[in-house]
């Protein structure tokens, strides 16, 4: 009797795994079109298809800017499905894979690139957004014996995964021939596209059902408002505002870092793998070191490490691979860090009693606010002199490394007197 109960206990933890990872599986082609988009497009669009740097800059910020302001609305929308999520999904999954697919695939004119670019990013953005806020509000959204740790330790699982295949098989295309970058990210729009289609099979039919919730008791105005009213929340956001202004200025930078300062195109994937490889590794670390001096100092301990290891990467030059590739293991490591502990920071800030979903989203909209300013670093590199193709020399160092160790730095002199040092990690057990 005991025997064949546990042999029942046991099934039922299989199924369970196996449909959590169903749940999770959707975070890799999400990260799959996420990277190339932030990483790759300025590159593309500057050096194959001439546009003009300053002007790219501008797109990607009103793109960037757009994304950033449409969060809220969609999640409002999100939050009122009833039923409709099949249909929200299916269509949210074929505009992002036509979307992204076409991006690649501009007109030869310049100009007409420029408007081509534009018109695809809206796009591209909306369809991610509306796919991802959607994802996410499913996981928030299981029922209670769905394991909600272990379902978003898929997720991010997963998410990792993708990243490593984007910032490897883009940048091997695009290290190649001019001529062959269209048809190489066709073909990895394609396998892109067969693996969202694969995820949102998996997710709509194996993964743990979604729970329609009822409508929210107050309106979005005046859970604004208590999120606002909140004095610990608004101290949290000036250093994850910066701290996030720092990452994404060199994510946009990196292509034209590694190209034209350190001349080493070909190793670009290797770098950047190398750089989220180190990121994935060093996330149960921080976690295993916030249970121990708690999650502020762990968050500060990560910032230190990256301005430390960041900062000689505006003294590298041609031929400095191995430098960098120590600078990408390091930087990576204190991503970790970065990914880790804001969440957690900001889950010990929100009161029982009110909306976690409109804290999260304003987090989110500073991050991406973030994502969109730092597309401006293409005009001032273009008003200092920097050319792309052109050696990096001293701005191409100093906007790409000088810049974010300095925000860096404000992040963490913000983070030191805003809030206090006794957040600790709940202990838990979770891996995919």
């Amino acid at each position: 009797m005991s025997s064949s109960f546990c042999s029942k206990k046991t099934d039922a933890g299989m199924q369970q795994r196996w449909r959590l990872a169903a749940y999770g599986l959707l975070g890799m082609p999400l990260a799959m079109a996420a990277l190339p988009v932030y990483v790759q497009v300025a590159s593309y669009y500057s050096t194959v298809r001439g546009v003009g740097l300053a002007q790219l800059g501008w797109i990607l910020f009103a793109a960037r800017l757009f994304d950033t302001l449409q969060d809220p609305l969609l999640g409002h929308v999100i939050d009122r499905l009833r039923g409709g999520m099949t249909r929200w999904l299916a269509l949210s999954g074929l505009l992002l894979a036509l979307a992204f697919a076409g991006l690649w695939q501009p007109p030869a004119s310049a100009l007409a690139a420029s408007w081509w670019l534009a018109a695809m990013l809206a796009l591209a953005y909306g369809a991610h957004s509306m796919l991802n806020i959607a994802y996410l509000a499913w996981g928030a959204r299981l029922p209670a014996g769905a394991a909600l740790l272990p379902a978003a330790a898929w997720r991010e699982g997963a998410g990792l995964a993708g990243m490593i295949l984007a910032s490897v098989m883009p940048a091997a295309v695009m290290s190649g021939p001019a001529t062959g970058i269209a048809s190489g990210m066709g073909l990895y729009s394609l396998a892109f596209a067969a693996l969202l289609l694969l995820a949102l099979l998996a997710l709509l039919t194996l993964a743990p059902a979604w729970q329609a919730a009822p409508l929210p008791a107050q309106h979005w105005r005046a859970a604004l408002r208590r999120v606002a009213a909140n004095r610990r929340f608004r101290r949290l956001l000036a250093p994850y505002f910066l701290n996030a202004c720092s990452v994404s200025l060199p994510a946009t930078l990196a292509l034209f870092f590694i190209s034209d300062q350190l001349q080493a195109a070909p190793l670009a994937g290797a770098f950047l793998g190398c750089y989220f490889v180190a990121a994935g590794c060093g996330l149960p670390l921080w976690t295993a070191l916030a249970r121990r001096i708690g999650v502020l100092a762990c968050w500060r301990l990560g910032m230190g490490l990256a301005i430390a290891s960041f900062a000689g990467a505006a003294l590298l030059g041609p031929g400095d691979v191995l430098p960098y590739f120590a600078v990408c293991l390091a930087a990576g490591t204190a991503l970790g860090a970065d990914l880790a502990m804001p969440p957690v920071l900001l889950a010990g800030i929100i009161p029982p009693d009110e909306p976690a979903g409109a804290y999260y989203g304003v987090l989110t909209l500073a991050g991406k606010l973030a994502l969109a300013l730092s597309g401006l670093a293409l005009p001032l590199l273009a008003m200092l002199g920097y050319r792309p193709g052109m050696a990096g020399g001293m701005a191409l160092a100093l906007v790409y490394a000088a810049l974010p160790c300095t925000l860096k730095l404000l992040a963490m002199a913000t983070l030191w007197r805003s809030l206090p040092s006794t957040l600790t990690v709940a202990p838990y057990r979770s891996s995919p």
